[in-house]
């Protein structure tokens, strides 16, 4: 096993503590891109400082999807930006750390997110910036597939091609599921790469479960005036076997006998579980 996949095996199971703790999660989303905010924030496919998190030369973030904020947090935790008992007072009343990204977090993020749709357009204005002050850092903007619905992201996707942004990536969270059904069920919407090329973008493909191969894709990506976008193909409810691929897991806890099953397949220890409690 890679370094990297036991520290995303890792990852999953601070994502699961830190919900089991505060009582709340969208579990199934935030296990869908854990590979890809690892690759960004901790197998250095971005350039960030923990240590000094306003460095005007950093690349930026943004968790569109924000429901998945479990994950970002988790990198985040990880990379050094805040401490493990911090990430475990998810959701609780004294805690920083809600249910969505929020500039009133100081750990290192970028935006504040929730209401799908919105975050590529704030991605759109802070690639503008970062051109305007020929730093030659990049913006990052997670959006789900079913968050594509939006026509606010089409918008964001035209204003990224009009002003030939090319330090902008957008990565799709392919993971085929929204909410209670499948995105092709919901919209009909079967083939991205014909729809994102005939929008201007570059097009780009990964297994988005692939830390090697993610990281390979967004350093080779370069600034030749026009947007990026990264197909990253995913598996909702990643690493669970009851919560892969299962549209009911959007947004909800697993009950006394699921329980037992994240335990047994996150590898969980009673010991682990003291502080949960």
């Amino acid at each position: 096993m890679a370094k990297w996949e036991e520290e995303t095996k890792s990852l999953r199971k601070d994502i699961f503590l830190a919900a089991y703790t505060g009582g709340m999660a969208h579990l199934a989303s935030a296990y869908s891109c854990v590979e890809i905010v690892y690759s960004l924030y901790c197998a250095g496919a971005m350039r960030h400082d923990p240590k000094n998190p306003a460095w005007n030369e950093r690349d930026r973030f943004i968790l569109s999807k924000g429901h998945g904020s479990l994950a970002q947090y988790a990198a985040l935790c990880r990379a050094g930006y805040f401490s493990k008992e911090q990430l475990m007072a998810f959701a609780r009343p004294e805690s920083k750390l809600g249910g969505e990204p929020s500039l009133y977090i100081p750990f290192g993020i970028e935006a504040s997110t929730g209401s799908l749709g919105h975050g590529l357009s704030l991605g759109v204005g802070i690639s503008l910036a970062q051109k305007a002050d020929h730093i030659g850092a990049r913006t990052f903007v997670l959006v789900g597939d079913g968050e594509c619905e939006e026509g606010s992201v089409w918008e964001a996707i035209m204003a990224a091609v009009k002003y030939r942004l090319g330090n902008l990536i957008i990565i799709l969270d392919h993971n085929r599921i929204q909410k209670m059904d499948t995105v092709t069920n919901v919209m009909g919407i079967a083939e991205w790469k014909e729809k994102f090329l005939a929008f201007g973008l570059d097009y780009v493909e990964a297994d988005g479960h692939d830390v090697d191969s993610l990281c390979r894709v967004f350093t080779n990506l370069e600034d030749r005036g026009k947007p990026h976008v990264v197909v990253a193909n995913t598996i909702k409810g990643k690493g669970i076997s009851l919560m892969e691929n299962n549209p009911g897991w959007h947004w909800r806890m697993p009950n006394r006998r699921e329980t037992k099953v994240f335990f047994s397949e996150l590898g969980i220890t009673e010991e682990e579980l003291i502080p949960c409690r």
